[in-house]
């Protein structure tokens, strides 16, 4: 099971990427960024996936059965944060409105 992580954090995923598909409010909004935004959503998605997956693969000799899907969870989530913070600060520099 080493996407249960990504099926119980889709909600708080789908929130994260709201709010950064949503804020700035003060960047101008074209079809580019939108398109950033769309890519930038997709990778961190995937990546969170496969971060999931690595670590979940990961030798954890003597600890219990629920630590390698802590770990999974918490690689994901950083991925996934880690990937739409480079893409926020990439879409700033780019498309801030003047």
């Amino acid at each position: 099971m080493p996407f249960l992580a990504l099926i119980l954090f889709a909600p708080w995923f789908a929130i994260l990427g709201w709010v950064y598909w949503t804020y700035p409010k003060s960047h101008a909004v074209t079809p580019a960024r939108r398109r950033l935004d769309v890519l930038a959503l997709l990778i961190a998605l995937v990546l969170s996936a496969f971060a999931m997956r690595w670590a979940f693969f990961q030798p954890f000799d003597g600890v219990g059965k629920m630590w390698p899907q802590v770990i999974a969870t918490l690689a994901g989530y950083h991925v996934f944060l880690l990937v739409l913070a480079v893409a926020f600060f990439i879409r700033r520099k780019k498309y801030r409105s003047v």
